[in-house]
């Protein structure tokens, strides 16, 4: 009898993913994502990355608000009698009631180096915490957030430069590439899984938009992480003259001066500490992003302002 596979995923970082399974023959019978959700004027329904692909290829395709208390969609998912769930950034806790609605249980893959950085944020809580190490792990899901047994963890280096958008596209990579040999060892019963080591555990939070506001009393390693975590989504952000200025791209300087003071014609801003922020792409508050130069030609924020 053939295998069957439930593919459980919602953003961007799931799509390279669930395409390498497809592409190398993997029988997905069924893909859940997240429902569409409205624009915040509400003029627009946006689907998931993955309900696009899901369309795409023709895979049925389910949508639930939540899996929590939902005996339709329990029983729905029971008939399906899958082999295996393969779970990435789906978005939902898998209730514990579905946990043995699978032959081979329900396969996780996380981006982090479990035990560290659990939850929702793992790639930006990882950049803005400077960590040097990222990874992939690849785990069963347990009743526990991210605490399920880790069959194998690939890791990549943090350059100071990465933003979050740059490591979920090398993380789903690496995902891709490795899912495969995996999968066919959790189906082949020859996967070993090593218990997390719990007391090492830490816990990325959902990043909430007010984590943007730029504190220039911080040190400028510590301001980049956060420019970098935080793009392209929610953004790190500076306000002037009751404007908002999203950071896109910045650079360490040496310009030295009171913290939040503008050192230089290129808006370079003071630090706590003897290095400095030097904006290299930026986006006022309505408009299109632009480069430093471009921006600067028409901006009331000069040199020798604390903003």
């Amino acid at each position: 009898m053939p295998k069957k596979i439930v593919f459980m995923g919602t953003p961007m970082f799931a799509v390279p993913i669930l395409k390498s399974l497809y592409q190398n023959g993997y029988p997905i019978s069924h893909i859940y994502t997240q429902p569409p959700q409205r624009s915040l004027r509400g003029q627009k329904i946006n689907k998931s990355p993955i309900q696009g692909i899901a369309e795409t290829l023709s895979i049925e395709l389910r949508t639930p608000q939540s899996l929590k208390d939902n005996i339709d969609e329990y029983n729905f998912f029971k008939m399906i009698n899958a082999d295996l769930a393969i779970v990435v950034a789906y978005g939902q806790i898998i209730p514990r009631e579905f946990l043995n609605l699978t032959k081979k249980g329900f396969i996780n893959i996380h981006p982090s180096i479990l035990p560290k950085w659990r939850g929702a944020a793992p790639i930006q809580r990882s950049i803005m915490n400077l960590d040097k190490q990222t990874g992939v792990s690849i785990m069963k899901i347990s009743e526990k957030l991210d605490a399920g047994p880790v069959c194998n963890i690939y890791k990549m280096e943090l350059k100071d430069s990465f933003n979050t958008k740059d490591v979920s596209e090398k993380l789903a990579l690496i995902a891709s590439e490795k899912v495969l040999e995996n999968i066919d060892d959790v189906l082949e019963n020859k996967a070993k899984f090593v218990e997390q080591d719990h007391s090492k555990a830490t816990y990325a939070s959902k990043i909430e938009k007010i984590e943007g506001n730029i504190d220039w009393n911080d040190t400028a390693e510590n301001i980049i992480g956060k420019i970098n975590g935080l793009y392209p989504s929610p953004g790190a952000f500076f306000m002037f003259n009751g404007e908002r200025y999203k950071i896109l791209k910045a650079e360490i300087g040496n310009g030295i001066g009171i913290p939040g003071e503008i050192v230089s014609d290129y808006l370079e801003i003071a630090c706590n500490g003897p290095k400095s922020v030097k904006i290299l792409e930026i986006q006022r508050q309505g408009k299109m992003g632009q480069k430093i130069g471009e921006f600067m030609l028409g901006s009331q924020i000069k040199k020798g302002l604390i903003i």
